[in-house]
């Protein structure tokens, strides 16, 4: 078997190559192979450099580029394109999520329960960062949205750590270029009635000034997927 770690990439020089160590490092189910599909979502700052050198240098990775910044849903849909796993696990680049999780994210997939697995920064997890109250209302309103909607009882549809069965997500076409691919594909996996797990996670989140990217227009335009993927496209 084998998992394909999904990682978009902008403007992260200061936190990836530590990121993308760990996830080298982390630990596998047996007989599970990786490979790292990296997408530099035409980084600025450096980051194309340091992520030339890490692909050179480590087998597992591959690494792909965007000539134009198009927003971390594009670049999830390049990584999809090239993903020859079994499983698919979508793994951002800065330090906010631990992929030490990683077998706990795949024993409901491993035990043939699940179609998808969402990580929930909000079940019970080991360790929890306190951030901005309305930071956190933000997410949690758009997950009850999202349920009344798709009538699923997800406690985090704002998660980065999803994974599919790799055959069920190259068959979901994914239409959000920014950050509306968390509620647009969560819609359409229940849309289809994927059979969804939930597990805890660790959350080690960033505030703005350490580098978080997710603002208030983002909300706003998940909302809108919420409405536009539920009430006015098929899935």
């Amino acid at each position: 078997m084998k998992l394909s770690i999904l990682v978009p990439v902008y403007n992260e020089r200061t936190v990836v190559e530590r990121s993308l160590a760990q996830v080298v490092a982390a630990p596998l189910p047996e007989d599970m192979e990786r490979e790292i599909i990296l997408v530099d979502d035409c980084s600025t700052d450096g980051t194309a450099e340091i992520l030339d050198r890490m692909a050179a240098a480590e087998p597992t990775m591959r690494l792909y580029r965007h000539e134009v910044n198009q927003g971390k849903g594009a670049a999830i849909r390049t990584a999809i394109q090239h993903a020859t796993g079994d499983f698919c696990l979508v793994q951002d680049a800065d330090l906010e999520y631990d992929p030490s999780e990683y077998p706990m994210l795949l024993k409901p997939m491993l035990e043939g329960n699940a179609d998808a697995v969402f990580g929930s920064r909000y079940l019970v997890g080991s360790q929890t960062r306190v951030l901005p109250f309305w930071h956190s209302m933000m997410n949690k309103t758009l997950t009850l949205l999202s349920n009344m909607l798709c009538n699923l009882n997800l406690t985090d549809m704002e998660t980065c750590y999803k994974v599919f069965r790799t055959n069920l997500l190259k068959s979901i076409p994914i239409r959000s270029d920014r950050f509306g691919f968390e509620p647009e594909v969560t819609m359409k996996c229940a849309k289809r009635q994927l059979r969804i797990y939930e597990v805890p996670i660790s959350y080690h989140g960033r505030s703005y000034e350490e580098g978080k990217k997710i603002g208030w227009k983002d909300g706003v335009r998940a909302l809108y997927c919420i409405l536009k993927y539920n009430l006015f496209r098929r899935s």
